[in-house]
């Protein structure tokens, strides 16, 4: 990597090695976020990280290997789980867990319905509808929105968040060789060192696996005790019109992934492509009882840091997980990091994906003084805030309550504002 910070596509000519380092990077980063939804619903943690890793390579496989995108648990099914199988005194239903899985299975399959649209009308009529100065503005507020939680984790022991926040300026900003393209992993490993030094490391999670002994705490098989999905009409209906939010937020999560590496990926590989990747890996982790799948953001952010954008590296990450899957002790391990290292390190990465819709508006020209563009932005910004602080609007559905969270309401209102509003020049077929 030469000195003027170019990105690298091909990461083979670092060597396998640091190719390794720069995978395990990537698991690092989506490790706290991926196992935190199983541990907030009581979905198997070895089944999220089997099905995140598998779902990964799916993903990549049915996208022609283009796309650098890692697959993780997705938040937005959070309330779809409570509403279905509530926790009770830190215990899940673990009865009602298949019935919720079944829903996101159907709401993954609703990803497939939106792909086939778009492959049969054509991306550039659908994405007319999300031009810049609609993604743009729902990318700058995935990251804020995303911005309380990294300085909740901070403030659980800010000194130790400091280090690892410092460790990964200094190592992006003055690091050299190898050490400037993984400064995320250089800051969880110094900030865990001084954790450990300063007795902030709890071990109680390690040692209880292995009291399981060799078969189940050393290794164990990734099948979880509630089963597979199973399906029920009222559940399906709570749970599956979820979809029509994160499938937009997809298309964000892709317009932020391609926006950082400069490539095109909603027109290569396609965005029906990339959807029937994240429908696909979605039906398939909630089928055999793990969460809903969805593109991350903490991996956007390691991206933009490392400028290492070859796909083979999140791949590598998709198998560390899947191996990690049949370790429970070394998933106790990674979950021993204290949560303020991961806030440290997350404060930078939620604010490298804002900054990547700054970067969206500003290299498509989007002109802000023109009232139309200035009303859409704004109400986007506004909507996926003040919605996601409020805990989003509920209503009522043939007797089913349905939550839209904040940025699927922002997601709504940007493209209606901007479908409605006179004055809509955009050309997808131009870019």
């Amino acid at each position: 990597m030469s000195e003027n910070n170019s990105a690298i596509y091909n990461a083979k000519e670092l060597g396998y090695g640091k190719m390794f380092l720069l995978g395990l990077q990537h698991t690092f980063a989506m490790f706290g976020a991926t196992v935190l939804v199983p541990l907030l619903t009581g979905l198997s943690v070895s089944t999220t990280l089997l099905w995140a890793g598998l779902g990964t390579l799916l993903f990549h496989f049915l996208t022609k290997g283009k796309v650098p995108a890692f697959l993780g648990s997705s938040f937005a099914f959070l309330g779809g789980y409570a509403a279905v199988a509530p926790l009770s005194d830190g215990q899940s239903n673990i009865q009602m867990l298949p019935y919720a899985c079944g829903g996101v299975v159907v709401a993954g399959a609703l990803y497939l319905l939106i792909a086939l649209l778009i492959k049969v009308v054509g991306v550039n009529k659908v994405m007319r509808f999300f031009p810049p100065v609609v993604t743009g503005p729902i990318i700058i507020a995935i990251g804020l929105i995303l911005a309380p939680s990294a300085i909740t984790n901070c403030a659980t022991n800010w000194p130790i968040a400091l280090v690892a926040l410092l460790v990964v300026i200094v190592c992006n900003i003055w690091g050299k060789g190898m050490i400037k393209i993984i400064p995320i992993m250089m800051g969880i490993l110094v900030a865990y060192v001084v954790a450990l030094v300063t007795g902030n490391v709890d071990f109680t999670l390690v040692k209880e696996t292995l009291a399981n002994g060799f078969i189940g705490g050393i290794i164990g098989l990734p099948v979880p005790e509630y089963g597979l999905a199973k399906f029920d009409v009222s559940d399906i209906l709570t749970i599956a019109p979820i979809a029509l939010a994160t499938i937009m937020e997809h298309i964000g999560d892709i317009s932020a992934i391609g926006a950082t590496v400069d490539k095109n990926y909603i027109k290569d590989p396609g965005l029906h492509r990339t959807l029937l990747g994240d429908g696909l890996a979605t039906m398939l982790a909630s089928f055999f009882g793990g969460p809903a799948n969805t593109t991350y953001g903490e991996n956007t952010g390691v991206l933009v840091l490392s400028k290492v954008y070859d796909p083979v590296v999140v791949r590598i990450a998709a198998c560390v997980a899947v191996v990690l899957s049949f370790f429970p002790v070394v998933s106790a391990v990674i979950r021993s990091i204290p949560t303020a290292i991961i806030g440290g390190v997350s404060l930078i990465l939620y604010g490298m994906i804002s900054a990547i819709g700054v970067r969206n508006v500003v290299e498509h020209q989007v002109d802000l003084t023109k009232s139309r563009n200035l009303i859409i932005a704004a109400v986007i910004l506004v909507c996926a805030l003040g919605f996601n602080a409020t805990g989003g609007i509920t209503f009522t559905v043939f007797g089913t309550a349905i939550t839209l969270s904040g940025l699927a309401i922002a997601s709504l209102a940007g493209i209606i504002l901007n479908a409605i509003l006179p004055g809509n020049d955009y050309q997808f077929e131009k870019e």
